[in-house]
């Protein structure tokens, strides 16, 4: 008789590796698309930032670029934390004041955010490849 889910821990890891940055990489993707860099721009400059484009610039290609090397599994523990960072900086810009919830009984709150982070503290702690033996060495050899 099979289990719930149906699958492996493992395939499961791997769906979660593959659809968690393509979450992001989406972003990043229709950013560039539908050439709302410019906008986003003007929100963050509105928060402070300095040279704001420059800065959404930076999230697009991060999202892109650690994205790419979490689907290739390329030192995916690095790769996660620019992604922690985009989605905790989010939490603290814009989602928080909009409450909890996403839909249903709010609009833009925090609770996908927290969602994303907490998928990508999974694929970080669930990664074997190369980068992570190559962190262990540097924290046990450091």
């Amino acid at each position: 008789m099979p289990t719930l889910p149906f699958i492996s821990l493992r395939h499961a890891l791997l769906i979660l590796r593959i659809v968690t940055p393509l979450l992001f990489m989406a972003h990043a993707a229709v950013r560039i698309a539908n050439g709302s860099i410019p906008q986003f721009g003007e929100f963050m400059g509105a928060q402070g930032f300095p040279q704001p484009v420059l800065v959404v610039w930076a999230i697009t290609i991060a999202e892109l670029v650690a994205g790419t090397m979490i689907l290739l599994n390329l030192w995916t523990r690095w790769a996660t934390l620019p992604l922690i960072a985009i989605a905790a900086v989010g939490i603290g810009l814009i989602h928080r004041h909009l409450g909890w919830f996403v839909g249903e009984h709010g609009t833009g709150g925090s609770e996908y955010s927290v969602a994303l982070i907490v998928m990508l503290i999974v694929i970080a702690a669930a990664d074997t490849g190369r980068g992570a033996a190559a962190s262990a060495d540097t924290i046990r050899h450091g």
